[in-house]
Parts: structure tokens; sequence; C-alpha cells
């Protein structure tokens, strides 16, 4: 059995980046849930799915497989094959994983893989119901958040930074509507699990957080 540690929180409160630096400080493998979600969008997206048509993502999921692997030590996501890791931080992929990760097969599809991984490595786990729901014996359960606007600004460099043109009051407003679609949601809403340490990142900085992780792990 590996030892798992389980990262959950909103929309751009950092899980990936600080995830990937506790898995490089402990040695373990980074595992971005989210990802695998996005790579099942990407799949929505390229049939022409709405995202409010249930009956069709569920049809959509049966040709669909997703896969992880690493090169360099970095977390690729494969659709069928096909490398996709490089489209899966675009706004539709990311909005099309919230709405689609609400149905029950989605994640049934991915669930597996995920508690594969996680009993067969030493793994951090990042996500919306990591401690609650894929791995609830996960030695470590962290839930990471910081404030709407904050968040908002986060991703708001992140793209501006890539020369993509943003808004920032829209980034923000899209950030508090994932996040209600997100707690709301009837399938494993995003929720603190009860024995979760909460970190609110707002005024930390990255190696504050990764310490103050890196101590909660015996």
């Amino acid at each position: 059995m590996g030892y798992n540690i389980a990262i959950d929180g909103p929309a751009g409160a950092g899980k990936s980046t600080i995830a990937k630096q506790v898995a490089k400080e402990k040695g373990f493998i980074y595992v971005d849930t989210g990802a695998m979600y996005r790579g099942l969008a990407v799949h929505f997206l390229q049939s022409g799915i709405d995202p409010q048509d249930t009956k069709e993502i569920e049809e959509a999921c049966r040709n669909a497989e997703v896969t992880i692997g690493y090169e360099d030590g970095n977390q690729q996501i494969y659709l069928n094959g096909e490398n996709i890791t490089s489209r899966l931080r675009q706004e539709e992929v990311g909005n099309m994983a919230s709405k689609s990760s609400a149905v029950p097969k989605v994640r049934e599809k991915l669930l597996d893989l995920q508690r594969t991984l996680a009993a067969e490595k030493d793994v951090v786990m990042d996500g919306r119901d990591i401690g609650t729901n894929v791995l609830p014996q996960a030695d470590v359960k962290v839930f990471l958040t910081a404030d709407a606007r904050t968040r908002a600004k986060r991703r708001y460099d992140e793209l501006t930074a890539k020369g993509i043109s943003c808004n920032l009051d829209e980034i923000e407003s899209d950030i508090r509507e994932r996040d209600e679609r997100d707690m709301n949601r009837e399938t494993a809403p995003l929720k603190q699990a009860e024995d979760a340490v909460l970190i609110d990142s707002s005024h930390m900085s990255i190696p504050e957080v990764v310490s103050k992780i890196l101590s909660l792990c015996k």
C-alpha cells in the first residue's frame, strides 16, 4: 500500500503547483486528477457535445480512454493514445470539465485508475474530492483554498504571462460560478473532509504552503 497525500480545494487555489512541489520533495508520484477530467472534457468538446447533455456525455465515455504517462518526471495525459497535455489549461476545457465531472459515469470512468495508482505507489493526488471520495483513507489530507480575488489574480497573471488577453473581473466571476457548481453538485461535491487540515494560501508563499504540508507527513 502506498503512502497517500490528498490535496483538495477550489479552482485556482494552487493545488497543482503545491502538489507537484510536495511530490518532488517526498520523491512521490504526482497525480493531477483534474487533468484527467480535463482529458475527458477535450473528448467531449471534440465530439461537439453540449455540457448540459448528460446522456450524450455518458455515451461518449464509452469510446474515450484517458491514461497517465510520465516524461522526464512530468505527468502527461493521453486521450485514446494521443498526448493532449498542451490543451488541458484552455478555459473552455476547464469549464467543460467542471460541468461534466458532475456526471456519475464520468467519475466512475476515472476512479479505478486513480485508486489503483494510489494503492501501488506513493502519491500526491489533488482534485476536488480526493480526501472525501477517491482516497478517504489517505495518510495526509489537506483542503487548500484562497479567496476568489486572489485565485482570479493568479489565473490572470498566468494567462497574461503567456500573452493571452483576459479580464480579471471575468475570471473572478467564472471562478465564483465554478465554486458554486462544484460545491452544489449531487455527485462528490467539493467540500473539506472532516479530518483534512485547512490551509488558506491567500497570504502565503508557495514554499510556505509546501513546508506546512510536509510538516504534516510522518
